[in-house]
């Protein structure tokens, strides 16, 4: 069966289970009611005048991204997988069944998709600000994130995560937290972005062993980087790393530092366990909350230890933020090996299950994405060596 074919079939599924009575039927069935969910090619083509370079708005791991401008003035974001994208059709048709599920205030929102022969298209809001990389990593622009924001920004990606694993329909891991997947409105709230690498856990699973590791070096997990454990703690230890970039206004890891300075985890732990946590706050800032930064710098290192359980999750990690009277409880040593992107794994048996537990890309022109998908097989050994931390 062609992709087209498969595709549609999904979505015809999915509206042939209406008045079923489960929850996902219904879901999205509400999903399909909303909007038409599939756009004419053509149309496509003149919102985005033939998707010209002059309306590109970045490239992720999937292909391009370019605006667009509909006939009754909307403004659309039109993600265009490439034609020779490897794991394109399956992530495509993950990112769409995805994002018809959930809806939340910290999501991008998804408004369509295009199928038409071998182009393949998903239809977005369109956010004017890019994403949170764009701001923190530039010296002249991170200024824009006062520390209000910045707190802002951590409480939102916060209650997003906290929807996809505790409130959707089903339990989603989105596998890819980083600043690109964070886009920002027109008043720089952030909603979670890419959903094309998520996986869903059905029923009460809560974690799984996978040979399939895909994410992007330098949020990993050390568990998952390693050995393909995957659980709700994976996005926790990403979204631990993502607070501490927007804290410290830099990139998890850059080789321009000194040594001792160029892990951000690393560097982060030392200043903890010295008394200085406060001496990682970004130096743009002209202001910021000591208490409110001493707390995310905590907060971040519990998101990013080494051990899972010690980990907290995303209703403790709202709550933790959101209340005044809460006391963080200490960080345990942080999980560094395995992060960064020259590492080696060898396996030697299969992983096996045991236990059963979209937005565009954000990637903007100055700052690609560096996502790794890596396929192992048995007694097999497997070598990555791209950049780190994007």
């Amino acid at each position: 069966m062609g992709f087209c074919s498969g595709f549609c079939a999904c979505f015809e599924r999915l509206k042939a289970g209406r008045g079923a009575g489960s929850a996902r039927s219904d879901h999205a069935d509400d999903a399909l009611d909303s909007f038409d969910l599939f756009f004419d090619l053509h149309a496509l083509q003149i919102a985005t005048s033939f998707f010209s370079d002059l309306n590109k708005l970045g490239h992720g791991g999937f292909g391009p991204v370019y605006k667009g401008l509909m006939p009754n003035g909307q403004e659309i974001a039109v993600k265009k997988l490439s034609v020779d994208s490897r794991q394109g059709a399956r992530e495509f048709t993950n990112e769409v069944k995805l994002l018809l599920r959930v809806q939340h205030k910290n999501l991008v929102m998804l408004l369509g998709c295009c199928v038409e022969g071998p182009e393949k298209m998903l239809v977005y809001e369109y956010l004017p600000n890019k994403s949170l990389d764009y701001f923190i990593f530039d010296k002249q622009k991170s200024g824009t994130l006062d520390w209000t924001t910045r707190f802002r920004i951590i409480m939102g990606v916060a209650r997003g995560l906290r929807y996809l694993h505790e409130e959707a329909p089903e339990r989603i891991i989105h596998r890819d937290i980083k600043a690109s997947n964070i886009l920002l409105d027109e008043k720089l709230h952030p909603k979670i972005s890419d959903f094309g690498l998520a996986r869903l856990f059905p029923g009460e699973d809560t974690h799984v062993n996978t040979f399939r590791i895909s994410g992007t070096h330098g949020y990993m997990a050390p568990e998952y980087a390693m050995h393909g454990y995957l659980s709700v703690k994976t996005d926790v230890f990403s979204y631990g790393v993502l607070v501490l970039e927007i804290v410290s206004g830099r990139k998890n890891h850059d080789g321009r530092l000194e040594r001792e300075k160029a892990d951000l985890l690393s560097y982060t732990w030392k200043l903890y366990q010295g008394g200085k946590a406060l001496d990682l706050v970004d130096p743009t800032l002209a202001r910021c909350n000591p208490d409110e930064a001493a707390m995310s710098v905590q907060l971040g290192l519990l998101c990013c230890q080494a051990s899972i359980a010690d980990r907290p999750d995303m209703n403790s990690i709202h709550l933790m933020l959101s209340s005044d009277s809460f006391t963080l409880p200490r960080p345990g040593k942080p999980g560094l090996q395995g992060r960064r992107g020259r590492w080696t794994t060898t396996s030697t048996s299969a992983f096996s299950n045991t236990n059963a537990s979209s937005g565009y890309t954000g990637a903007t022109k100055a700052s690609a994405g560096s996502s790794v998908v890596e396929e192992y097989s048995r007694n097999s050994m497997s070598h990555s060596s791209i950049d780190e931390g994007r």
